[in-house]
């Protein structure tokens, strides 16, 4: 479980629920790294919400700031904020797999 999870908000108030929504799903991805980078992983998520003609929308942003100099990054929009995160979520996990076959390519 990735334990250095920050979560804020831009023009929107992040609820207790969607912390422990995001700390479930984005912590899991550590499953996914080499083993030596487990425990010094750093999660950053904002999300804002952008207001557009056809109704509100939410941004998520997610990194994952990897020992050795590595950032991991994505970005979705989204109208249901729970959605984008695991959307999110599912784009970090191939890219920590990618990144997982070039530092250990014959594991």
């Amino acid at each position: 479980m990735i334990e250095n999870i920050e979560i804020s908000g831009t023009n929107y108030d992040v609820e207790d629920g969607l912390k422990a929504y995001v700390e479930k799903r984005i912590g899991k991805l550590d499953r996914h790294l080499p083993r030596e980078n487990r425990k010094d992983v750093v999660a950053k998520i904002v999300v804002a919400e952008v207001n557009r003609d056809h109704g509100n929308k939410y941004e998520i942003s997610a990194s994952l700031d990897i020992p050795g100099g590595k950032v991991i990054a994505d970005k979705d929009e989204c109208s249901n904020i729970f959605a984008g995160v695991d959307l999110v979520e599912a784009k970090l996990a191939g890219q920590i797999r990618r990144y997982k076959l070039d530092v250990q390519p014959y594991r």
